[in-house]
């Protein structure tokens, strides 16, 4: 097999332009097209497929680690039985988002809830199945309801684990809208279903309810939360962010999962989110994030990357940050094993 790095992907090439198969491959991703419960605007199912096309874009040598490409990364197809989920899923959910859960049809919850339960599975199983084989895996989705069965797989492998999470939003509501896995529940369902997660690390978040507020102030500190109103307003007052991340990342445990939804950015640069806020990190501020859990020596061991949705006319802005902050979280992961 002759690659060359230097050359432009062929249009039929897989992600990042690489031929690379997931046996040869030490980065296994698994596209999740699936936004059952999305309640605000859509298009996060298309994400992988947009990340996968614009990946192939990205120069494959990186400053700051090298070449990641070396080591294989390999996108899985996408699941035909995840889509139709997703499409049957979402049209049961429409009338209840609409009316923002107030008219409940119980066995259309039922059945979106299931639905979702199938989707868990199949992430489930398929990340168990690739640690298995020693490989790094990540989720791409979707809405951020999509990596519970990895968090869950990665979970039973390194018990004890902390998660990194990156998102506007705390994503700790019980059942948003009456959906046990709604986008919005994602860290409520793993921090109340999954003890092994020994700590819940959040930065960037700037839109919450008070009932989210009143968990993580509960929480005896498994939840640490870097509210992104209290970080602008340190940096403003002189505080280098380099301290900010060193004080971020010596809350997480050794070993570091990495659940991180697009919209944790400036909006400017993933303006076709479903629910973008002012606010956020700079693609910076998110890299060196990323490099200060591995100057702090601790081991990235998984990942997801969520909530990216292409521009309704086309554009492709949205697709390309995101894939060239995936190549950074993969880079990142593999210099924390030592690659």
């Amino acid at each position: 097999m002759t690659f060359d790095p230097n050359e432009a992907a062929p249009a039929d090439s897989g992600i990042f332009g690489l031929p690379f198969s997931p046996e040869d491959s030490k980065i296994v991703l698994i596209p999740v097209p699936f936004e059952a419960t999305t309640s605000y605007g859509g298009g996060t199912s298309d994400g992988p497929s947009a990340i996968l096309e614009a990946s192939k874009q990205v120069d494959l040598f990186d400053l700051e680690t090298g070449k990641p490409y070396e080591a294989g990364i390999a996108m899985l197809d996408e699941s035909a039985d995840v889509r139709g989920w997703s499409d049957r899923a979402k049209a049961l959910a429409a009338p209840i988002v609409e009316s923002g859960g107030r008219d409940t049809d119980p066995r259309a919850l039922k059945a979106v809830n299931d639905f979702s339960e199938q989707m868990n599975g199949y992430v489930h199983e398929t990340t168990k199945q690739w640690i298995g084989k020693r490989k790094i895996v990540g989720v791409i989705g979707g809405d951020h309801s999509t990596p519970y069965g990895a968090i869950q797989a990665y979970a039973e492998a390194f018990p004890g684990l902390g998660i990194l999470h990156l998102d506007a939003h705390a994503d700790l509501r019980n059942a948003y809208e009456g959906f046990t896995w709604s986008h919005a529940s994602i860290m409520h369902n793993v921090m109340t279903r999954l003890p092994n997660v020994a700590k819940l690390v959040q930065v960037g978040i700037r839109d919450f309810g008070e009932a989210e507020f009143d968990m993580i102030q509960r929480s005896d500190g498994r939840i640490h939360t870097f509210f992104d109103a209290r970080l602008a307003h340190a940096r403003l007052d002189g505080m280098p962010w380099r301290e900010q991340v060193d004080m971020i990342v010596q809350e997480l445990p050794s070993k570091v999962y990495l659940s991180w939804d697009i919209d944790g950015l400036d909006p400017v640069l993933c303006p076709s989110t479903g629910t973008p806020v002012p606010g956020g990190l700079t693609f910076h501020q998110a890299c060196s994030l990323l490099e200060g859990v591995v100057r702090a020596g601790k081991t990235i061991v998984g990942f997801d990357l969520n909530e990216v949705a292409p521009s309704p006319d086309g554009g492709e802005w949205d697709g390309n940050v995101a894939a060239r902050l995936l190549y950074k979280m993969i880079g990142w992961t593999l210099k924390s094993h030592g690659k």
